[in-house]
């Protein structure tokens, strides 16, 4: 299965406005933003769980990054309400589900083989994500790094109403907006809206009247082929 498969183009989908899929679980539905194979596959998901909902204790062979939207998340390691970042590497195993319902984004097979580091920035209880250096989003644009390697960063940006966004994107740039409005060229991206943009690009864009928070992933769109491959290899 492909879906938004060609990387080296400009890619808009406002997930609010697409259908739920249902997955082979019970009260777990998908709404794919991108995708490379079956149901083993290179994807970028928005995935519901219905409260009481849950998957069987699967191992991540090629790794599972998500933030979570709504709701609390749960696994054997704890409860990840809305705003929490995690990063489980390849190798990792969980059981996932949660209780009261909840809505994640969640990359699948994206990471560098070799990553054997565990992630969990967690989230006050107003969602915010927590940092030394946060400020309110009214005094100007605030970035709150989640994580950095060699392969990738990925941020939360704050951003003040009508403020204007601009960043490098040579090797490739995916935006999730979280809460307000974004607009990037005629787009108006909307809470659960997703950017791709291919290499070589950069973003420019501005903040609609209420601000915006965008969850921001840089540096990453060389390794897709090998990300692939090894998909295709399993």
């Amino acid at each position: 299965m492909n879906i938004n498969a060609d990387f080296s183009q400009r890619v808009v989908v406002h997930s609010q406005q697409q259908p739920w899929v249902a997955s082979p679980m019970p009260g777990v539905d998908r709404r794919p933003l991108d995708r490379v194979g079956d149901e083993v596959a290179r994807a970028t998901t928005i995935v519901r769980y219905a409260p009481g909902s849950e998957f069987s204790p699967h191992v991540h062979t090629g790794g599972e990054e998500f933030i979570v939207l709504e709701g609390v998340f749960q696994d054997q390691h704890g409860d990840f309400p809305a705003g929490s970042y995690v990063r489980n590497p390849p190798q990792s195993s969980h059981k996932p589900g949660s209780d009261e319902g909840c809505i994640i984004l969640v990359k699948l097979w994206q990471f560098n083989p070799d990553d054997r580091q565990h992630v969990n920035v967690p989230a006050r209880v107003d969602s915010t994500l927590v940092s030394n250096e946060f400020m309110p989003p009214a005094i100007g644009n605030v970035c709150k790094e989640l994580y950095r390697d060699e392969f990738e960063v990925v941020s939360v940006y704050e951003l003040a109403p009508n403020s204007v966004l601009e960043l490098g994107a040579a090797k490739g740039l995916e935006a999730l907006v979280l809460d307000g409005e974004f607009h990037e060229r005629s787009d108006t991206l909307e809470k659960h809206s997703w950017l791709r943009l291919p290499i070589g690009s950069s973003l420019h864009g501005r903040a609609g009247e209420k601000g915006a928070r965008m969850w921001i992933k840089t540096e990453h769109l060389p390794f897709v082929d090998e990300q692939i491959a090894r998909v295709k290899n399993t």
